[in-house]
């Protein structure tokens, strides 16, 4: 039995996209590389076939992953569920942050989803287990590593 992972429709479609990438052009190419190192003579001493080699044993591992992690994928789709005024995964919620008048927009995605840079966090980051089941003005305090922080949520939105 293998353990659902929660997952948006926009991180499913770019790991699918990935996945089509690997398979049908990274995988092709390093075929291609193999074949032309090949060519060159005594396989004991080839060094561009032993790195064409590395590099296919890390494109099928990560071709497996890939797969297993969609095998496992539940897809969450913020914008089918009705709104209840609630953070739930897949919301964008903007925060304010107390003690600095801050204003922060994170979206709760999945782990291999999580981009700091697009302030997409993980549903299991400390931020979200805080936020997750508030409602719009509610009050949460976040452990970090250099003490609590609260934030006041202002918004609350399944885009």
């Amino acid at each position: 039995m293998f353990k659902k992972v929660p997952m948006t429709l926009r991180g499913f479609n770019k790991l699918k996209s990935e996945l089509n990438k690997l398979k049908y052009i990274t995988r092709p190419s390093i075929v291609e590389a193999i074949s032309n190192a090949r060519q060159l003579g005594d396989l004991k001493e080839n060094a561009e076939y032993h790195a064409a080699r590395e590099e296919q044993s890390f494109c099928e591992n990560k071709i497996c992953e890939i797969e297993n992690k969609l095998l496992c994928s539940e897809i969450i789709d913020v914008t089918k569920i009705p709104f209840r005024g609630i953070v739930i995964f897949g919301a964008t919620v903007t925060v304010l942050q107390i003690c600095t008048n801050n204003i922060f927009m994170y979206t709760i995605v999945g782990d291999d989803e999580a981009n700091c840079k697009e302030y997409s966090i993980s549903v299991y980051s400390p931020m979200s287990r805080a936020l997750i089941g508030r409602k719009k003005n509610d009050t949460i305090t976040v452990s970090t590593p250099t003490g609590s922080v609260e934030y006041l949520i202002k918004k609350i939105e399944y885009i």
